[in-house]
């Protein structure tokens, strides 16, 4: 008999087809009703926000998957209390988010969007704008996704320096210990440091006006890592050059006042979201489950967990 598994969250192919070969799958989403045999469910694959509430609901539950590397959406404390284990899919994702990275950047400081509206209104003429390679780009978090964006930056030719928590050994990028002083350093500030409460609003007011008037910043981490209102204001008014955005604080909904900034090029959280990752992060979740209920370490386990 499959294991019975309560999927939060959209289901999409190719996943679905992987997890109905491998587990009995109930869809759910937050805020609906549980179903009645809730008691038998002893694994839980993240797709959306998983609250302290559904976690005491399911007294059998043994593990929380995330599809894919962030956990901020789900309550680790409740998790921890109950002695439930989390586990994530951090690799899959990592060369497909920073791909990303690179095309919005591309989008915002050549134009693309604006270029192809010309072309396809009838038009030729078009402004110049400033060349990206020997450009400085600045990187908010070296974790594994703002390694891969570094590597692609390098072969743009552009100088790379970044802000940690700390140091980064034997990274051969310049380290600032500062979200203003990196951003007061470089042309194109990326984020890529993982969500949270410790992160939250990171890169505000303070550090736009830093980036300056010819900064670009792009965001492929979480939205929340950004103050939204304070980035309007700045796209609006000029104080930075442009923006290309993956994520939103309150995703999916996106201000209108955002959707209306000529300088920004949005996507609908879709960096990670290739068919090749999705299968591959559809593997690792079936993994992590499958081992705890086997009595085993998942591979992707929390630290603590």
């Amino acid at each position: 008999m499959k294991p019975l598994v309560l999927h939060v969250g959209e289901i999409v192919e190719p996943c679905a087809s992987r997890y109905g070969a491998a587990f009995e799958v109930l869809a759910y989403q937050p805020g609906d009703d549980l179903p009645a045999n809730r008691g038998e469910i002893r694994a839980l694959i993240a797709a959306a926000p998983v609250s302290g509430a559904l976690i005491a609901a399911l007294p059998r539950l043994a593990v929380i998957a995330a599809f894919g590397a962030g956990v901020d959406k789900i309550d680790l404390v409740a998790a921890r209390g109950r002695g439930v284990r989390v586990a994530n899919a951090p690799d899959p994702t990592v060369g497909c988010v920073a791909d990303m990275a690179m095309a919005l950047l591309l989008a915002v400081a050549r134009g693309i969007v604006a270029g192809d509206a010309v072309v396809r209104g009838g038009g030729w003429a078009f402004p110049l704008r400033p060349r990206l390679h020997h450009r400085r780009m600045g990187i908010l978090g070296l974790g594994r996704i703002g390694q891969a964006i570094a590597r692609r930056a390098v072969g743009f030719d552009m100088a790379v320096s970044y802000h940690n928590r700390s140091r980064v050994a034997g990274s051969p990028y310049r380290f600032v210990d500062s979200v203003a002083g990196l951003a007061s350093g470089c042309d194109v500030l990326v984020v890529a440091c993982p969500g949270g409460a410790e992160t939250r609003h990171l890169v505000d007011a303070a550090a736009l006006e830093a980036l300056g008037r010819e900064g670009i910043l792009v965001n492929i981490a979480r939205g929340s890592i950004v103050d939204e209102a304070a980035l309007i204001g700045a796209l609006e008014s000029g104080g930075i050059a442009g923006a290309g955005l993956d994520v939103f604080e309150a995703e999916p909904a996106v201000p209108p006042r955002l959707r209306a900034c000529a300088n920004a090029v949005l996507m609908p959280h879709r960096g990670g979201g290739t068919i090749e990752t999705w299968a591959e992060t559809a593997g690792t979740t079936i993994a992590n489950i499958e081992a705890v209920l086997a009595g085993r370490a998942p591979p992707g386990l929390l630290p603590g967990f």
